[in-house]
């Protein structure tokens, strides 16, 4: 079983939600979804029956492609508040 958290662009509203639920029902090896406003897709999955990239690609067809996250390092913080 893996787990991991996607992170996706276009969830603004609860029926966004719904979509996204729809989604990913019935895509095979998915044991567990769990998604919020922020569009923070909480996963876990078979390794044997899908795959995070076959997961990924599921949800960009339906509207939610992956985003990238920045970490915030330390030096991120320092750099930005330099600028405030």
């Amino acid at each position: 079983m893996t787990s991991a958290t996607i992170h996706v662009s276009g969830v603004r509203c609860e029926r966004c939600i719904g979509r996204l639920a729809g989604a990913l029902r019935g895509h095979a090896g998915i044991e567990y979804a769990n998604a919020n406003l922020m569009g923070e897709v909480s996963l876990q999955w078979d390794e044997d029956k899908t795959s995070r990239d076959e997961i990924v690609a599921a949800l960009t067809r339906s509207g939610f492609p992956e985003r990238e996250v920045r970490s915030s390092s330390s030096d991120d913080r320092e750099r930005d508040g330099a600028r405030l």
